[in-house]
């Protein structure tokens, strides 16, 4: 009678839910900012080392520049797979409010739910992965092939 009770008061207007959804707000922007931030370490990362190369007229180093290429590839995948996860999370939380199924339990449990592997292929068919990073891997062979000769 008494979790009756408790679930009763749970509802969207409810100080812990909307706690709950804040903190989700923010992982899910803290994912984003990530994201955001690994590309442009990378294009910052990546242009010293052709720069550097340039200035020591060794064109076949250019190629130590995929090194930090494919790793943030791989670290920017992560966060946008994580985020997805946390989207997935919030959306699932917004239903179970809306279908009146909320209980105490749901709230602050903090993790990236749904199918990890389908987040993981969504990240990676997205523009945001491949169209930035295909382009930064065509920009170097540009630079190796071109402009240093």
């Amino acid at each position: 009678m008494d979790n009756q009770n408790n679930n009763k008061s749970i509802t969207e207007a409810s100080p812990s839910v909307q706690t709950h959804l804040g903190i989700l707000q923010n992982v899910i922007q803290r994912m984003a900012a990530n994201s955001s931030q690994c590309k442009a370490w990378c294009i910052t990362i990546v242009s010293a080392i052709l720069v550097i190369v340039a200035d020591k007229s060794k064109p076949d180093y250019a190629w130590i520049a995929m090194l930090p290429a494919i790793l943030f590839f791989a670290l920017d995948t992560y966060y946008l797979t994580l985020e997805k996860g946390f989207r997935h999370s919030y959306n699932v939380f917004v239903k179970k409010i809306h279908g009146g199924e909320l209980s105490a339990d749901d709230l602050y449990s903090v993790e990236p739910s749904g199918d990890t592997f389908k987040h993981r292929r969504k990240a990676l068919k997205s523009f945001s992965i491949w169209g930035f990073y295909i382009g930064l891997v065509a920009l170097i062979f540009v630079a190796r092939y071109v402009v240093l000769g």
